[in-house]
């Protein structure tokens, strides 16, 4: 495969466009199927959970979380935070409950994180605020048992770019427990060029700042002791599958605890909306990282 450097702008933009490497369905209906799919699992979610819908964790209209509340009197109560995809510039956390529902039966609190999404949040933005969502929830909920994060696509960038915070300019350093990166994005460089930058006009400056494949010794110094699930798709296109590969050996070479999870038979789509169902593999590996399984 290419160096991203020497493709050509259309084959760098197809390699970009995780809907194009799906064999379920066409590009526009994969799209169209996974909002219908992370939409439908929400309001599953909002039946079985007790919510907290719309919690600021800042000043901005965008900076709001919504909570998903097992009904339980168990002590040992896990927290995940989950940050949603959209390539930054799509989605919102009312698509964003989905995995509550195989996690409020196992005593498992559920935030999803909404923030400005491009063109309205620029990426410095993005990133400061799904950190400030994090120091917010550790605020309100200091009795939790482990703080897990998820993020998908993009939001596993943004879920990577808090595990590298330099929490010394905050009130609390957040003691992160484990991290699903699924699908995630780790290196901002390829998309410069890109249609994805459009309305995000990241600069190189901005780009390489937020780049996780950048920040892995602030990670290190950050969230040592964080076990870290890099997941991919068999399906993710061959630059998406680069990226985590990459960024697992890196982050393994550091000597961070890490884990690689190539899920077969799935795409960039389905890879985190099977999150909805308690039997798939990464629902049963995320409840016994949390010692729920």
């Amino acid at each position: 495969m290419l160096h991203w450097t020497e493709m050509t702008k259309d084959e760098l933009e197809r390699q970009l466009s995780p809907s194009r490497w799906t064999p379920r369905m066409s590009a526009d209906d994969v799209v169209k199927a996974h909002v219908k799919a992370l939409k439908e699992g929400t309001q599953r979610a909002r039946g079985l959970a007790q919510t907290l819908l719309n919690v600021p964790y800042g000043e901005g209209d965008g900076e709001k979380l919504d909570v998903y509340i097992p009904k339980t009197n168990s002590l040992d109560v896990p927290l995940v935070i989950y940050i949603h995809g959209g390539y930054w510039q799509f989605l919102s956390k009312e698509e964003s409950g989905f995995m509550a529902v195989p996690l409020i039966d196992k005593g498992v609190v559920v935030v999803a994180v909404g923030y400005d999404i491009a063109p309205k949040g620029n990426m410095d933005l993005m990133v400061s605020q799904v950190r400030k969502s994090v120091v917010s929830v550790i605020q309100q909920y200091s009795h939790i048992s482990g703080l897990y994060l998820c993020g998908h696509s993009a939001g596993a960038h943004l879920a990577a770019m808090v595990l590298s915070t330099d929490w010394s300019q905050y009130s609390i350093t957040p003691q992160i427990t484990g991290a699903f990166l699924v699908s995630g994005i780790y290196d901002l460089l390829p998309i410069l060029s890109t249609y994805v930058n459009e309305p995000l006009k990241m600069t190189e400056e901005v780009a390489v700042r937020n780049s996780p494949s950048k920040l892995v010794p602030q990670l290190k110094l950050s969230s040592s002791s964080c076990h870290m699930v890099v997941a991919l798709a068999e399906n993710d296109s061959p630059e998406f599958r680069k990226q985590s590969e990459e960024y697992y050996k890196t982050l393994e070479a550091s000597g961070l605890k890490v884990t690689m999870e190539d899920v077969p038979n799935t795409d960039h789509f389905d890879i985190i909306e099977q999150l909805v169902d308690g039997e798939y593999h990464l629902t049963k590996l995320l409840l016994k990282m949390m010692g729920k399984s």
